[in-house]
């Protein structure tokens, strides 16, 4: 048994080798054979391989992956969304209070206007409704800047936040900013004139005003246009960048003034007693008793010529009402001083009671001369007879 399997351990090894070395002598040929008639012959069209799906320990690596990344990376994002959240509520409650102090700054500014003006011509000049939309514009004005300053930083932080960089974008605005300031300069200098017409109150909504290129009554008030609706009734759009100055005839109060001319022999006293009746008795009548704001006052002779002489009468009225009282005044002065027959002297000049006529202007002018046209018969007779003409 034992030399029995000693050989046959002993034989097996040089079987085994002869038969891979049989096995093999026989393939080569064949692969050989194959390869040749395979070069030979046209190869086949490939096969659309059908698609590999993942096994399931490739899924759960690619898992676990993922999660290993999100594991290191979820505090960076965190960060982020808080300090993105933080900016948001910070320029949020911000905007909100400083909207609620501008709120609270033009209320206060407007209650002590309207407690320093506590007399009857302080609250003339400038009334409620006016002083209000006043504030109002002034409160918008101010909110909107507010506004645009704190949420453009915050959008700017925020961007800075994803690690942005904003050194591009700064330059694009600025240059963008230059462009626009250079293309719409006309429309900048409006809106920053209306903006300070606005705040040092240079007229408001029913005021009468000249401003230069038109005149007439404010119907609006715009940040750009002015509407101004003039004596005929037409309306004027005027832009506040035109404006160069205006003259505001409904602030304060305005003057009627009236020139009444006599003639130079007249009794002086006779004529400022007629005047001060005429103004004592239109202060007490109405509404002119509103209209006026003051006496009356006959200021004196404004000139004195050969023939006449001009006396001057000037009242303090409402503003925008010293044309009415103008015409009234005028009115009444002659009806007093046809009464108390004193002669209003106007135009041309009338000559004085007793004073030789002036001669007439026209008996020192000869008649007309025959000799004065070229075609009458005296002239043509008494004109050179020509030469003769030497031309054949």
């Amino acid at each position: 048994m034992d030399r029995t399997s000693d050989r046959t351990a002993q034989d097996g090894p040089p079987h085994l080798e002869v038969s891979a070395v049989s096995l093999s002598a026989a393939v080569l040929p064949l692969l050989a054979a194959g390869s040749s008639s395979a070069s030979a012959a046209p190869s086949p069209s490939p096969t659309p391989s059908a698609p590999t799906v993942p096994s399931l320990r490739e899924a759960h690596e690619s898992a676990t992956n993922a999660a290993g990344w999100v594991e290191e990376n979820w505090s960076t994002w965190l960060a982020i969304g808080l300090r993105v959240l933080l900016i948001l509520v910070i320029a949020v409650v911000l905007r909100a209070v400083v909207r609620r102090a501008i709120t609270k700054l033009i209320e206060r500014m407007n209650r002590r206007g309207g407690a320093s003006g506590g007399t009857a011509l302080s609250g003339l000049l400038v009334n409620a409704e006016r002083r209000r939309q006043r504030s109002e514009a002034i409160g918008s004005v101010l909110r909107s800047v507010a506004s645009f300053l704190i949420l453009g930083t915050a959008a700017l932080m925020v961007l800075g936040t994803f690690q942005i960089n904003l050194a591009p974008l700064l330059a694009s605005a600025g240059v963008a900013g230059v462009a626009i300031g250079f293309g719409a300069r006309n429309l900048v200098t409006d809106f920053l004139s209306g903006v300070f017409m606005i705040l040092e109150d240079q007229y408001g909504v029913g005021d009468s005003i000249d401003a230069g290129v038109a005149s007439g009554e404010v119907i609006e008030v715009g940040l750009r246009v002015t509407k101004l609706r003039g004596v005929d009734g037409e309306i004027w759009y005027v832009r506040n960048g035109e404006v160069k100055r205006i003259g505001n005839l409904s602030q304060g109060w305005s003057t009627a003034g009236v020139d009444v001319t006599v003639r130079s022999d007249e009794d002086l006293d006779k004529v400022k007693e007629t005047l001060t009746a005429v103004g004592e008795r239109m202060s007490k009548e109405e509404p002119w008793n509103e209209m006026l704001w003051g006496p009356i006052e006959i200021l004196g002779l404004d000139s004195v010529l050969l023939d006449s002489m001009v006396v001057r009468v000037s009242a303090k009225t409402m503003p925008g009402k010293s044309l009415t009282v103008e015409r009234e005044l005028r009115w009444r002065i002659k009806r007093a001083f046809d009464a108390a027959g004193i002669a209003i002297v106007g135009g041309a000049t009338v000559p004085l009671e007793g004073a030789p006529a002036a001669a007439d202007p026209t008996a020192g002018v000869a008649a007309p001369s025959a000799y004065a046209s070229t075609v009458s018969p005296q002239s043509i007779a008494a004109s050179p007879i020509p030469p003769p003409s030497t031309s054949k």
